[in-house]
């Protein structure tokens, strides 16, 4: 099995059997809580405490307000709002749990975050508890696979993402344009007609910055011109319990990695994305798009959301989403996983454990799924959501982008992530900056994550 940004088909097909059988559960997992909740003889509510950033779309404190109400008397889930940004919460997790401080007892945990957390021993293994309460098809894929580690579950998918190409329909369309671009050289050519014909500054946009979204960013310019970053190989043994582990393998020093890069610096050099975009995030990127000051933007399905809102001087019917080009139409055009999964603190009681569960059924169920997609623009982990005929009508951005939810892979799987991916980062960033060029870029990174791995081992 392949867990990593280059998984093969073979062993996809290896996890996806473990993952609908869950035979490893029964080789020996930790000791875990019933998969119904306890009975509690006291008068007083359970109190558990939810860890999660902030919620600008509004729809998480509703659905935790419900919940509340369904199960008065027996639960209460208290929010305790995390940083904003992924890697400063990561942060306050990690710092809170060496400090043995780490009072939530349920928390959001971003996808990448599930090897590192498990290799600390702060997560509750939940392989008994999910195939208790589920089938694995009863969830995209991609999203499951996120919160498997070594053979076994640790998380339960709460909502998805996957990086997707936004466009300027109508503009386009004026300047003969019949379909989105679906290689980087036909979005240079695209977007270099448009803004020469209709004044607008900047032919594309997307995410620079220092920063966990600019791993995601250099990924998509990696994997689409066929290049690789590191595999994490394994297999299923017949004995359980016997699976086998290989070590991480670095490929990132590779001609295709190299033009992928050498692409994304291209942008800036042809003057097709600003020399800004080094320092853009998603908000910075979304901007731009969103004052119709871009032809084209990379970023998160969500932003689909803001069109109904001030934030936005475009509208729904102006906008497209496509999959994010690739080099050559030879190349499968692939998205970064995104998304958030909800765990539960392996040193929370037994008490408060089950309780955790309890609303982690609650949150994944398809009708908060479908709340949240419809009124926050949250991609469903469930795929029967993405079917619903109000969703499909009400949140039109959820279906567009249900193809690139399809197509994405996940960012390298390690339990050194947290050290590898700033290192990710920083390659992609000067790589844009003219610092170096894709070949020096990838060379050096190789170089870098072969030393972490040493370190850490």
């Amino acid at each position: 099995m392949d867990a990593s940004d280059s998984a093969s088909s073979s062993s996809k097909l290896d996890r996806r059997a473990f993952l609908k059988t869950g035979a490893v559960s029964l080789a020996g997992a930790a000791t875990l809580g019933s998969t119904a909740p306890a009975v509690h003889v006291s008068t007083q509510p359970t109190e558990i405490i939810f860890a999660f950033g902030p919620d600008d779309s509004g729809t998480l404190q509703p659905l935790i307000d419900a919940f509340n109400r369904e199960h008065e008397g027996d639960i209460r889930v208290r929010w305790r709002e995390m940083a904003r940004a992924s890697d400063a919460y990561y942060r306050q997790l990690v710092s809170d749990f060496e400090a043995d401080a780490a009072d939530m007892d349920v928390f959001g945990a971003d996808i990448v975050w599930t090897a590192p957390l498990v290799r600390r021993g702060w997560v509750q293994n939940l392989t008994r508890r999910f195939h208790g309460a589920y089938d694995p098809d009863e969830f995209v894929e991609p999203a499951l696979q996120s919160a498997a580690y070594r053979f076994r579950i640790w998380g339960v998918p709460w909502y998805t993402d996957a990086g997707v190409l936004f466009y300027r329909r109508d503009l386009l369309e004026r300047n003969g344009i019949s379909s989105p671009p679906a290689t980087w050289d036909a979005l240079i050519d695209a977007a270099r007609q448009v803004t020469q014909a209709d004044g607008v500054p900047h032919g594309f946009v997307f995410q620079g910055d220092e920063y966990e979204g600019g791993v995601a960013n250099a990924l998509e310019y990696i994997w689409n011109a066929g290049g690789r970053v590191m595999t994490l190989r394994g297999s299923v043994a017949a004995t359980p319990g016997q699976n086998m582990i290989e070590p991480n393998v670095i490929n990132v020093n590779s001609a295709d990695a190299a033009a992928g890069l050498a692409t994304a610096r291209r942008m800036i050099d042809e003057g097709v994305a600003p020399q800004a975009v080094t320092r853009f995030r998603e908000e910075e990127a979304w901007d731009e798009f969103l004052a119709g000051r871009a032809v084209f933007m990379r970023n998160w399905p969500y932003v689909y959301g803001l069109l109904d809102t001030e934030i936005s001087q475009l509208s729904p019917d102006q906008i497209g989403i496509a999959l994010i080009p690739s080099s050559s139409e030879a190349h499968t055009r692939y998205s970064c996983l995104g998304g958030w999964n909800l765990m539960i603190n392996d040193r929370s009681s037994n008490e408060k454990q089950d309780a955790a569960w309890t609303f982690i059924q609650y949150l994944t169920d398809p009708g908060p799924q479908k709340r949240r997609a419809i009124e926050g623009g949250f991609l469903p982990t469930r795929p029967q959501v993405y079917d619903d005929p109000e969703v499909q009508a009400q949140a039109p951005g959820i279906a567009l982008s249900r193809a690139a939810v399809d197509r994405a892979r996940v960012r390298p799987v390690s339990p050194y992530y947290m050290e590898l991916s700033p290192r990710i980062a920083r390659a992609f960033t000067r790589t844009l900056g003219g610092a170096f060029s894709g070949r020096e870029a990838v060379s050096r990174l190789e170089d870098e994550l072969h030393a972490i791995l040493r370190r850490m081992r």
